[in-house]
């Protein structure tokens, strides 16, 4: 049986089973029991342990499980009596635990940003053609009114029917030239050529609804929609089975079938115009 520099009587010989004082350090300065002479209470501790400090049989630490021999913890400084939480320094004596590591929120999760929206679809009815034919009764028409040079143009003996897909912002009607660097979507240069079509003779514009208009620019032999004159610069809706007339027998007729048959000849009749129009007549290129 170890004594410890208090006078506790304590059976194991490293630290004292009654204060944690190690065994063979200097006497403590707190008041207490006579060296040799004092005694400590005995019986049994509010958690159920033995008031002097001696080890109860299957006790473990509550705090980091290791084996009770006294009334402190070897491993961690644990106060059995007390229920101290302390851990022993190199003096025997227990000393405060370390605080817990503080525990820090984690950063709020970034938004998600929403995804992008689809593409608008088409407008509707966006399948327009143009069908670009040889117009013999419009031709009869340009004869009649007379003009420069009306009379030396001939109406072709064979001329095939075209078809142009309409699609993009705008069309443009007219004869290639590469000197001037006109390249127009509906290119009437032929064969056979129209000489009254003009380089750059009208402009097919897209609305948004997915329909079509058409423009003059200030072709120099005029434009006609359904047997009126387009003024320069005028914008002209076209509806389904509209007829454009330009030059000296050029017809296109503006369908959202790209098959649909030409018009029946009394259909063809009531859309010519009663005067055509010819701004000094069809001129050669």
């Amino acid at each position: 049986m170890a004594t410890c520099p208090n006078g506790h009587e304590s059976a194991s010989d490293d630290f004292c089973d009654v204060c944690g004082y190690k065994i063979g350090a200097a006497a403590s300065t707190q008041s207490g029991p006579e060296l040799g002479g004092g005694t400590s209470q005995s019986g049994p501790a509010p958690d159920g342990s033995a008031q002097d400090g001696g080890s109860v049989p299957g006790d473990s630490c509550p705090r980091c499980g290791a084996a009770r021999t006294g009334q402190f913890c070897e491993a961690c400084g644990y106060d059995y009596i007390n229920g101290a939480t302390g851990t022993l320094d190199p003096t025997g004596l227990p000393n405060s635990a370390p605080p817990p590591p503080s525990v820090t929120s984690p950063p709020p999760a970034m938004p998600v940003p929403a995804p992008p929206a689809p593409p608008p679809p088409p407008p509707a009815g966006a399948a327009w053609t143009a069908v670009v034919t040889a117009d013999q009764a419009y031709y009869d028409t340009v004869r009649a009114a007379g003009g420069p040079d009306a009379a030396e143009i001939s109406f072709p003996a064979y001329c095939p029917e075209r078809r142009f897909r309409l699609s993009g912002t705008e069309i443009r009607i007219g004869r290639r030239s590469v000197s001037r660097g006109i390249d127009p979507e509906i290119d009437l240069t032929g064969p056979p050529t129209d000489p009254g079509v003009s380089r750059m003779h009208a402009v097919l514009i897209a609305s948004p609804d997915g329909s079509w208009s058409v423009v003059d620019p200030g072709s120099e032999n005029g434009t006609l929609v359904n047997g009126s004159e387009v003024r320069p610069g005028q914008t002209v809706p076209l509806h389904d089975g509209d007829r454009i007339h330009l030059g000296a027998w050029t017809a296109l007729t503006i369908t959202r079938d790209a098959t649909a048959l030409p018009l029946t000849r009394a259909a063809r009749d009531k859309r010519l115009p009663t005067t055509p129009v010819i701004r000094g007549g069809p001129r050669r290129p």
